[in-house]
């Protein structure tokens, strides 16, 4: 397929490619939708196998973005940035720099910050470019680290998926199985311990495990391979994507998935396959997206109290999503998407309203 009857397909505005000479930057920008405002979206730096995966990395990815904004009540529109490199390689102070000027030509259409591969100490670089970086480290005037935020938004997630499935919202006894305890799963294990659940635990980085056992002694842990036969209330995601897949939805024994992993649904077809098997499955760009509230929040003027509090809604957002789930009879993951596609349309059609 070509790249434009691609952009025709998805939907997609812009997708523009960027390449430096003098520093070996490869990189593309995807625009998806700006119907709600300005594209944002995280900038991932992957050593891409071909051309082509890169290119359907960043689209993906934008059009994902879209959704999750829109979902959120947000006011901008979903974008992303890849670079084509290896991160603990081709990094350097010079090349972010150049990734900073050519995010820049687009006048405050695209902002971008980091994801997989990059960290904030990147954007301080890229910052001396551009003021369209976000995410930045607090000293350098940016909000910080997400992962407090979106665990945050997770447990909330949580609470709502036990208030619809068992008619309280409490996580006392309640057994949940963790997969992946890094930034986020290692916060996430906090509250979920302070409201009283037991927690079962897995990573294939053994130093996340043993920081995580060392702050929270009464966790189980089991082999990473495992995780998905543990026998729990929740599943809960929190390492990388596309986990929900063939080989393991017959496998999970849990009456409800919710965490901070992106994209865990390996294709659409296995969110109507958690419906059918009676497991509440909670939407991923719902769920985990107390990391991009603080985002946009940081975009207009950080106040961590206001990006907190908007990010509690989740628990609210996520229980219209089981109602409208239930009552026309679609999957979790359809009503999601369904629920942003409306509000994208009605902002559109208020722009009949000329403004002076």
């Amino acid at each position: 397929m070509g790249i434009f009857e691609r952009m025709a397909q998805e939907g997609h505005q812009e997708v523009v490619f960027f390449y430096d000479k003098s520093t070996g930057l490869k990189a593309i920008v995807a625009i998806h939708d700006t119907t709600l405002g300005p594209a944002t979206g995280g900038c991932r730096m992957y050593p891409y196998q071909t051309e082509e995966e890169a290119i359907e990395d960043v689209m993906r990815l934008s059009k994902a973005m879209t959704y999750k904004i829109a979902a959120a009540g947000e006011n901008l529109g979903g974008g992303k940035c890849i670079i084509w490199g290896d991160p603990n390689r081709d990094k350097s102070e010079f090349l972010f720099r150049a990734l900073g000027r050519f995010i820049h030509t687009f006048g405050g259409r695209f902002t971008t910050g980091t994801d997989l591969g990059t960290v904030k100490e990147d954007f301080v670089w890229a910052r001396q470019e551009t003021p369209y970086v976000c995410a930045l480290p607090e000293e350098y005037g940016g909000s910080g680290d997400t992962a407090l935020i979106t665990a945050f938004g997770v447990w909330h997630g949580l609470k709502a998926a036990a208030k619809w499935r068992w008619g309280n919202d409490s996580l006392q006894g309640r057994r949940v199985a963790v997969q992946g305890v890094g930034k986020v799963g290692y916060c996430l294990l906090e509250y979920l311990f302070k409201d009283g659940a037991h927690c079962i635990i897995s990573d294939i980085v053994s130093q996340n495990i043993e920081a995580a056992k060392e702050k929270f002694p009464d966790v189980t842990v089991v082999e990473h391979q495992w995780i998905y036969d543990v026998d729990c209330h929740i599943f809960s995601p929190n390492a990388v994507g596309t986990i929900l897949n063939d080989q393991t939805v017959p496998r999970l024994r849990c009456e409800i998935i919710g965490g901070a992993a992106n994209n865990q649904l390996a294709e659409q077809k296995y969110g109507e396959m958690l419906m059918e098997r009676g497991i509440l499955y909670c939407p991923d760009f719902i769920i985990n997206s107390g990391g991009l509230i603080q985002v946009a929040d940081e975009l207009q003027g950080f106040n961590q109290e206001r990006a907190f509090r908007k990010t509690a809604d989740i628990y609210h957002r996520l229980l219209e999503i089981f109602r409208i789930s239930k009552e026309q009879n679609i999957s979790t993951h359809q009503a999601a998407l369904l629920l942003a596609e409306k509000r994208i349309q009605a902002i559109e059609a208020l722009k009949h309203i000329h403004l002076p």
